[in-house]
């Protein structure tokens, strides 16, 4: 948790997977001013033509950002979030603006089970890492 991921119909390389990853986590990160490890990026190729707006198929240009976050965050956390992943998306892979949805559901701490144990509340990170077995914890402490 948090879990972003992108639809798109276009063709990623390896580099443009590699620096959306990247730009993800390091908003989450500072945005959310939370640890690393917790950001997961998935990706997601769809069939040119298989996605439609308003009853019509999107350009092969659009790429939908889903991401669920731990509820806690503020509305200005999350229009800073939104607008980063926005912008340094469409930087990235050299489209639009406007081509890049971004959607942010918050879920309940208590409703997200990782790495074999329930997560902490936004803010409550230390403690919950503190408690984790030494061989989990030093692994995610190297994520940082």
């Amino acid at each position: 948790m948090p879990t972003y991921a992108l639809s798109t119909a276009r063709d990623l390389t390896a580099g443009q997977r590699a620096a959306i990853v990247a730009s993800i986590t390091a908003i989450h990160a500072v945005e959310a001013n939370a640890p690393r490890y917790f950001v997961q990026v998935l990706f997601h190729k769809v069939e040119p033509g298989s996605i439609f707006i308003g009853g019509e198929p999107a350009s092969p240009d659009h790429v939908w950002v889903r991401a669920d976050i731990r509820a806690g965050r503020t509305r200005e956390q999350k229009a800073a979030m939104l607008r980063r992943i926005m912008a340094e998306t469409s930087g990235i892979l050299g489209i639009s603006d406007q081509d890049v949805w971004v959607y942010i559901s918050d879920i309940p701490a208590l409703g997200v089970l990782e790495f074999g144990h329930v997560l902490p509340e936004p803010g409550e990170e230390e403690q919950w890492l503190a408690a984790l077995p030494s061989a989990l914890r030093e692994k995610l402490e190297q994520a940082t």
